[in-house]
């Protein structure tokens, strides 16, 4: 499965098949949430929540994949992901695009 957050594929011909999408909801425990918290207060990376929101990627892009292996795609073009905050220490990440066939 090739995925591009380009329109197109050089040299190839694309039938559309529609939007395709993967998402997923990843919150950290009671304990790395106090941790990263108390972090926030003197700055830094807030590793543990660039871990969650890299695995919430993964998962959503996984997802969106097996939506377009389902349609028959051998591609997914135009990809881009999408994130907002569902309630304290927990995020939503959305990954869609657009599934295509080659000609």
């Amino acid at each position: 499965m090739i995925l591009v957050n380009t329109d197109y594929i050089a040299g190839k011909d694309l039938e559309m098949l529609g939007l395709v999408k993967g998402s997923t909801i990843q919150s950290k425990h009671m304990g790395k949430d106090l941790a990263q918290g108390l972090k926030s207060l003197v700055g830094g990376e807030l590793t543990s929540y660039n871990e969650m929101m890299s695995e919430a990627r993964d998962l959503a892009t996984r997802r969106m994949v097996a939506e377009a292996e389902a349609l028959g795609a051998d591609a997914v073009v135009n990809i881009r992901y999408a994130s907002a905050a569902v309630m304290q220490g927990a995020a939503e990440v959305m990954a869609y695009g657009t599934a295509v066939r080659f000609l």
